[in-house]
């Protein structure tokens, strides 16, 4: 039986992080940044395979995020995947689209959206069928819990930014003589559709987020933000040798803003004490 619960669906999160500058933002990273080096050696030496899920609605920072986390990483053995449109044989077989870009024994893959656009864009916009979707949602837990047996790793991230967010940056897209080519009809279409991308995602974490495979929802007004987030969040999942996390600084000790649901019970206006003692508490 599949194990699907909202409690296996939780925040790892600063809210405001207004008092972070460049220069911790930098140091901070760059700490990660090495740890994250070490992660990699541990999954090549033990042949281990990630795969690292960014979603999120247009503009949240998928691409940036994985960018700044796989900045250094040994190219042979990561890959990014960032498929576009789906061919209709591609359409009618949807797992075995994402299946040959599964990360191979010492590969961690970032995918900058993933099988999950069909519950959310292809939902969004009726580009599948109900019946595709429906199967889609009945399915989609079995299949991961079939690969994280058979030794994948899956860690789901959600970039969720407000709706005046997503609206500004868009428009700064548009203004951009650098950037502007990202900028599609599609776009504006889903900026239109932003109630029906809620219920849809609403739907995603209510039905796929599992004990092997939780959904993590990184706020990600803050660009810098949710990549520190998504990256400290993966190092502390992973079973890494030599691990050695740098402990958040004065700026985010008091603070108080970390949260996590436990047991269905949801917890804020944590400090990252609190919050890694829950944390304990739920693996």
């Amino acid at each position: 039986m599949n194990n699907i619960d909202k409690q296996f669906m939780f925040e790892f999160n600063f809210h405001e992080y207004g008092s972070i500058d460049a220069k911790d933002y930098e140091k901070e990273k760059k700490l990660h940044l090495i740890e994250l080096a070490k992660l990699q050696q541990w999954v090549i030496k033990n042949k281990k395979k990630i795969a690292v899920v960014f979603e999120g609605r247009d503009t949240a920072g998928k691409t940036g995020s994985i960018s700044t986390i796989s900045k250094y990483l040994i190219p042979k053995f990561y890959r990014l995947v960032a498929l576009g449109y789906p061919k209709p044989s591609e359409s009618k077989n949807w797992f075995k689209r994402y299946e040959k870009h599964l990360p191979k024994e010492g590969q961690i893959v970032f995918f900058d959206r993933s099988w999950y656009t069909r519950a959310l864009v292809e939902a969004t916009m009726n580009y599948c069928s109900k019946r595709q979707y429906a199967n889609f949602m009945n399915k989609v837990v079995g299949w991961e819990e079939k690969l994280i047996q058979s030794g994948t790793e899956i860690v789901k991230f959600y970039l969720s930014i407000d709706k005046k967010t997503q609206a500004r940056r868009t428009q700064e897209r548009v203004n951009s003589p650098l950037v502007y080519w990202k900028i599609s009809d599609n776009d504006f279409k889903m900026l239109e559709s932003w109630d029906v991308f809620t219920f849809y995602k609403q739907q995603m974490f209510d039905k796929t987020s599992h004990g092997l495979s939780p959904w993590v929802v990184i706020n990600a007004n803050n660009k810098r933000v949710a990549s520190l987030n998504a990256l400290r969040y993966l190092l502390m999942q992973i079973p890494y040798d030599g691990k050695n996390l740098p402990k958040p600084k004065k700026w985010s000790k008091s603070m108080n803003n970390y949260e996590i649901t436990l047991k269905g019970q949801h917890f804020s206006g944590l400090t990252f004490e609190q919050y890694k003692v829950l944390n304990d508490l739920k693996n």
